[in-house]
Parts: C-alpha cells; structure tokens; sequence
C-alpha cells in the first residue's frame, strides 16, 4: 500500500467473474507522511482512505469484469461504516462483491476485514464509461496485470 500515491490495493487474490466477486491484500505502511497530520504520536488510517481502498477493489473488480474494456469512476458511497481504527502495519483482506451491473453504472458492496474482524463496509456505486486515452487503459491494464489480475483475453 503507498497511501501517498493512492495505491491501496498490494495484491488481487481472487476473481470469481461467475460470481462477482474480488479478494485483495493490502499491508498499511509502517510510516508514511499520512500520519505526520493523522495523528501525531497516534497514527491511524483515515476512514477516507479505507473507503477508497474498498472503491479501488471494486473498480478492480469491474476491470476484470469488462475485460478492461470501461473505466469504472466512483460517483457515490452509500451505508459507509467504520467499525474500528486501524494502525500501521495492519494487513486488510478487502472483498468486493458486484450487487447490479447495467446501463452504465455498477453497484457493488464491499468491507474490509483485518484478522477476521470487520473493519468497514460500505455500498459504492460507479459509472462505468470509456477510458479517457488509449495510453490512461494501457496504464490499467498494466496495474491490474501486476496485482495479480487475471490475464486478459
């Protein structure tokens, strides 16, 4: 995870395409000038950033369900909870799970769970339309490819 850079997700374990559904890793860096503000002597993750690794989850998830064909862009966040802080050096299995899927828009439901205790959860919907640049899709693609998501076809 390099929160400074908005990259959240560490490893895509699993993607169910039948299903789905996405299990990802991430570890929460151990120092990072996140916590310099957030708080001094008392480091936590802010809540914004949990729902934007749950978003990036699922956007993976949409990725991988379109083949990287269409951007997913997060336009809202609905029933968000956090349940608990969560401190560096917390490893996070995040899980995705697509609820609808149509008309350009995806809604998916996600949590993240650290040691098997619920961290968050939130209901997110997307919108889902052509990349901006041929270049932004290749970037993706490449991402995905390196966390671990499934080849493309």
């Amino acid at each position: 995870m390099q929160l400074e850079y908005f990259q959240m997700i560490d490893r895509i374990e699993k993607v169910d395409l039948d299903g789905k559904t996405i299990s990802c890793r991430s570890k929460v860096p151990g120092e990072s000038t996140v916590f310099e503000g957030h708080f001094p002597g008392h480091p936590l993750v802010p809540g914004v950033l949990l729902i934007e690794t749950m978003a990036q989850a699922s956007g993976f998830l949409i990725l991988c369900l379109s083949n990287f064909s269409q951007m997913p862009f997060l336009v809202g966040v609905k029933e968000g909870k956090l349940r608990t802080f969560v401190e560096p050096e917390t490893s996070l299995d995040i899980t995705a799970e697509i609820e609808h899927d149509g008309s350009g828009f995806a809604m998916v439901k996600a949590s993240i769970k650290s040691d098997g205790k619920k961290i968050c959860d939130s209901k997110l919907t997307f919108k889902t339309m052509p990349f901006p640049s041929e270049e932004f899709a290749d970037m993706m693609r490449k991402r995905g490819l390196e966390l671990g998501a499934p080849a493309l076809s």
